[in-house]
């Protein structure tokens, strides 16, 4: 028997993605609400009880109120908001970050999505802190360029709309008074004493992400060479399917994959993360490449719920 799969906010811009992803399989039933009831909470409230995974794709509040409709205790749920990220009660859904992780994904009942910005920053920082390269009382800087879907439905039609205006063809700094929604989530997963200074940056383009993190070798315990923390990252990511380091970027021939410079659409399209570390033995970034809808949020939750259903991990999904 097929497990059942409702999307709860399916006509926004992470729904419509996980809907794109899960439309065409056949390994599972997904479950369909009525568009005119689409807003009624008795009818989403059959759907989510009969299904074996729930996906919210919905504003916090929504997504609180969400889970308390929900009584069947065999139905789990992966919340893509923001709201249950840093809540002991509910499993954080970054598979790659350890075993542990990964173990608790496949059995959890409650699932928190990973936000865009900081599965760049945790990809980065949780495995340098676990290993001890860097101490949890670091002071950390990120900034992070994301394509303008990140916003939702409302900033895409800023931008794709007829009343854009000329400045919104450059990059535009935000959440510029360090109280973005997603730095709770960096420090508390990541173990850190105090939160990073963190630059968020949207840009003209649709969709793509590149999250840097700036380091002093001063910073790093342990290693004093550059060579030697990419070997520890290489190392801590090997013989994951969806998240992998790029070259020795003391390698001559190789580099950084042999480019100079780091696009953030780079990754656009796919459901994969690539970390680049650059630089030298002072001081050096390392940037998380990747897809805010796919990594960043869709294909993160697909990922997550072939896991908790005993699918290959990266089925249905774009490497």
């Amino acid at each position: 028997m097929r497990p059942k799969v409702y999307i709860d906010g399916k006509d926004g811009t992470t729904g419509l993605q996980i809907y794109d992803r899960l439309a065409a399989r056949s390994d599972i039933d997904l479950l369909l609400i009525d568009e005119v009831k689409r807003k009624d909470p008795a009818e989403r409230k059959k759907l989510m009880d009969a299904a074996d995974v729930v996906f919210l794709c919905l504003p916090d509040a929504a997504a609180i109120e969400a889970v308390s409709l929900v009584e069947n205790p065999n139905t789990r749920i992966i919340d893509a908001s923001t709201a249950h990220r840093t809540d002991p009660a509910w499993d954080y859904g970054f598979p790659e970050l350890s075993p542990a992780h990964r173990e608790a994904i496949k059995k959890s009942k409650r699932v928190a999505n990973p936000g865009c910005h900081a599965t760049g920053f945790i990809s980065i920082v949780y495995p340098l802190t676990a290993m001890g390269l860097l101490p949890k009382d670091a002071v950390l800087s990120c900034f992070s360029l994301t394509g303008y879907s990140g916003g939702g439905k409302k900033m895409i039609a800023q931008y794709e709309g007829e009343g854009k205006s000329e400045v919104m063809a450059s990059p535009a700094i935000y959440g510029v008074t360090q109280a973005h929604k997603h730095l709770p989530e960096m420090q508390k997963i990541c173990g850190l004493a105090q939160k990073p200074v963190f630059s968020p940056i949207v840009d003209d383009y649709y969709k793509g992400m590149a999250a840097t993190v700036p380091l002093h070798m001063s910073q790093i315990q342990g290693v004093t060479a550059l060579h030697d923390v990419w070997a520890r990252l290489y190392d801590y990511y090997r013989g994951q399917k969806l998240v992998r380091v790029a070259g020795d970027p003391t390698d001559e021939e190789g580099g950084i994959e042999a480019s100079s410079k780091l696009y953030g659409a780079a990754k656009a399209g796919t459901d994969s993360l690539s970390l680049f570390v650059a630089g030298n033995d002072r001081q050096f970034t390392i940037t998380a490449l990747f897809d805010n809808l796919g990594k960043g949020a869709s294909g993160a939750a697909v990922q997550n719920m072939n896991l908790m259903l005993g699918f290959p991990e990266t089925t249905g999904l774009n490497l």
